[in-house]
């Protein structure tokens, strides 16, 4: 809804795809985007194939723009170039759409729907919603996007949300705006980071459910190479989320519980560790109420913190922040 005439107009979408070592899958790509979207970004993210080249010459669709990329900037580098772009054309809805074929493009309106209806800021595809779809995943990428997912929930706080590697997206450009897009990782964390950063605007984040499609495509993910950087990062953006929703940004049960149970918890172990060691040295065992002293506290720190956890689940945010922002923006930003 406009607020300088009162009346309704459709959300322009974009279509952004990141594009490395994709020349035999892209073509196939942009001809199963559908009429609803109004703009298609392809970035060629320094791609050896000429994959920016190849859609050039052989692609007639009058909504694609071809970016060039002089060095390759990874999956997240290049996404946010995209991002850049349509912003600047005056887009509203941004849809990441990669260029491999396992995304089904013609699924970009049910993407869309929750942030076009003011229901979301940010909208994913959730491959595991549909227990045969999840049975077709190879049995690997299975289990790592089930930890992954494990692990997310506790990074960003989206209890909530599945498969957060899944890079088929929508984000509405207002909250984009709002992001600190030059802080957000160029690799393959890019998806995980994003969920992080949306949790500090208290974005509301859905999924969206969609099987994929897995065939002659090849990922460029380096899976050692992720295995030895995620772990790091997912406990830095922990420690920062927690710091930013508990401490800095509000104070709140979630904050007692949790400051109160892993001081009890803590202090009962240690004290309960002494008189332990104590008790092997003198070879006189600790009184009935030294260990009570030890336990109790360890008993009830554990409950506090399960609380405190219990209450972070309950604190996903619920309320879009787009429509607020967009209001903020006046009739220059997004409606």
């Amino acid at each position: 809804m406009s607020e300088a005439t009162g009346t309704a107009r459709r959300a322009r979408i974009a279509v952004v795809i990141p594009c490395f070592r994709v020349r035999d899958h892209i073509l196939a790509v942009l001809s199963g985007i559908g009429r609803e979207v109004d703009a298609v970004y392809v970035i060629d993210d320094a791609c050896p194939e000429s994959t920016g080249e190849h859609v050039r010459s052989s692609c007639p669709d009058p909504r694609v723009r071809v970016i060039r990329l002089e060095r390759n900037l990874g999956v997240g580098g290049a996404t946010m170039r995209g991002y850049r772009a349509a912003i600047d054309e005056g887009m509203d809805i941004l849809v990441k759409l990669d260029g491999d074929g396992q995304m089904d493009p013609a699924r970009i309106p049910s993407l869309v729907r929750p942030i076009a209806e003011a229901e979301a800021d940010y909208a994913k595809g959730n491959r595991f919603f549909d227990l045969d779809d999840a049975g077709k995943m190879p049995f690997v990428r299975l289990v790592g996007n089930s930890l992954l997912s494990l692990v997310n929930k506790m990074a960003s706080g989206y209890w909530d949300v599945m498969d957060p590697t899944n890079g088929f997206t929508a984000l509405h450009a207002a909250v984009c705006r709002a992001l600190p897009l030059e802080k957000i990782s160029h690799d393959y964390f890019f998806e995980s980071d994003m969920l992080f950063r949306l949790a500090t605007l208290r974005a509301v984040v859905v999924d969206v459910p969609m099987p994929a499609h897995y065939g002659s495509e090849t990922s460029n993910l380096r899976v050692g190479r992720a295995a030895a950087t995620f772990p790091g990062r997912f406990v830095l953006r922990t420690r920062k989320l927690y710091f930013y929703c508990y401490f800095l940004r509000d104070f709140n049960a979630g904050t007692a519980q949790f400051v109160i149970g892993l001081a009890l918890a803590i202090g009962g172990a240690i004290f309960g560790g002494v008189h332990w060691l104590e008790s092997i040295e003198t070879g006189v065992p600790a009184t009935a109420g030294t260990i009570m002293l030890a336990a109790l506290p360890v008993l009830i720190g554990g409950h506090l913190l399960i609380s405190a956890l219990n209450y972070d689940i309950a604190n996903v945010p619920r309320r879009p922040l787009h429509p607020q922002l967009a209001a903020a923006a006046g009739p220059g930003g997004s409606p």
